[in-house]
C-alpha cells in the first residue's frame, strides 16, 4: 500500500490541473469544434450537419486578415524583445535593492483595464495630440502627417499591452544567472559583448521562449488594439471573429475561424519549439 500511495502520489498532485484543464480548455474546444460543423441561423436555429466545407470558406474569405493577424503578432512580439530585453537585463543585473519597485512600475499599466490603456493610446497619437500636436507646430512633422489607423499604431499598441509578459520571463532567468559565470569569461579576456553573446544570451533563451508565447498567442488573436487604433484596412481576424459572433450572429462561421486561428497559432507554435530546440534550452539553462 504504501508503494501504491507512492506511485499514485504525483498523478493525485496532479489531478486536480487535469481536471482544471479539461473542463475550461478540453471541453470548450469539443464544443468549438462541434459548433463549427453545424449550419442554419440564430431564427430558425443550428442543426449538426457537419458543414466540413466551411473551413476551406473562411479561409478563403478571411485568409487576408489571418496573415495580416500573424504579421501584427510577429511584429509586436520582435518589438517586446526588442524594449523588453534591455529592461529585463538592467533590472536583473544593474536594478540593485530596487528590483521589486522596477517591477512593480512594469506591471503598474497593468491595474488599468486593456481597453483604457489602449484609448490612452489613441489620445496619445491623435492628429492634433500631445505627440503630433507639438511637432507639427514647430514644422518637424506636415500636416497632413498621422499615426492613428496605421499599422504602426496598431503593433506599437500590440507591444505596449503586452510587453510585461516578455520582460517577466526574461527577467526571472537572468536573476537566476550565477554572475560568477559571467566574471569568469571577463577572466579569459572576453569583451562585454562576447561574454553578453556567449554567456548571458544563451542561458537566457529560456525566458525569451516563454516571452515569445506569451506575447505572440494573444497579440496575434487580439481585437482591441485593431478596433481603438487601427482603421479598416487593419482589420484583424479578432474583429472578424467578433463581428460574426455578436453582430451577425453566426456562430459556426466565428467558431471555424476560432478555430482555424487555433490551429494555425499551435502549428506555429510547435515550429518555433521545434527551430529553437526546447531541449537543447533546457539543457542549456540546467548546465
Amino acid at each position: 500500500m504504501t508503494r501504491l500511495r507512492e506511485k499514485a502520489a504525483p498523478y493525485l498532485l496532479a489531478l486536480p490541473a487535469w481536471i482544471w484543464l479539461g473542463i475550461f480548455f478540453v471541453v470548450p474546444i469539443i464544443g468549438l469544434l462541434w459548433m463549427s460543423l453545424m449550419t442554419g441561423n440564430i431564427i430558425t436555429g443550428f442543426q449538426q450537419t457537419f458543414n466540413v466545407a466551411i473551413y476551406p470558406e473562411v479561409i478563403s474569405a478571411y485568409w487576408e486578415q489571418i496573415l495580416r493577424s500573424l504579421g501584427y503578432g510577429v511584429s509586436a512580439t520582435l518589438l517586446c524583445i526588442a524594449v523588453g530585453y534591455p529592461v529585463a537585463y538592467w533590472i536583473a543585473f544593474h536594478g540593485g535593492a530596487h528590483k521589486t519597485t522596477y517591477l512593480l512600475l512594469v506591471l503598474l499599466p497593468f491595474f488599468v483595464t486593456q481597453v483604457l490603456r489602449t484609448i490612452s493610446w489613441k489620445f496619445l497619437l491623435a492628429d492634433d495630440g500631445v505627440v503630433l500636436g507639438p511637432l507639427k507646430a514647430v514644422g518637424l512633422l506636415p500636416e497632413d502627417a498621422r499615426v492613428l489607423s496605421t499599422t504602426l499604431a496598431v503593433v506599437v499598441g500590440l507591444a505596449y499591452n503586452f510587453l510585461p509578459f516578455m520582460i517577466l520571463p526574461i527577467y526571472a532567468v537572468l536573476e537566476q544567472v550565477d554572475h560568477r559565470v559571467v566574471e569568469a569569461a571577463y577572466d579569459l579576456y572576453a569583451s562585454r559583448f562576447h561574454a553578453f553573446v556567449h554567456v548571458v544570451l544563451p542561458l537566457s533563451l529560456p525566458g525569451v521562449f516563454a516571452g515569445v508565447l506569451l506575447v505572440f498567442v494573444p497579440s496575434s488573436a487580439d481585437y482591441v488594439n485593431a478596433s481603438v487604433l487601427g482603421g479598416t484596412n487593419n482589420t484583424m481576424i479578432g474583429n472578424i471573429i467578433q463581428s460574426q459572433y455578436l453582430v451577425n450572429n453566426a456562430y459556426p462561421t466565428a467558431a471555424a475561424i476560432t478555430f482555424v486561428l487555433m490551429t494555425i497559432l499551435l502549428v506555429g507554435i510547435f515550429s518555433y519549439a521545434k527551430a529553437l530546440g526546447t531541449e537543447r534550452v533546457m539543457e542549456v539553462q540546467a548546465g
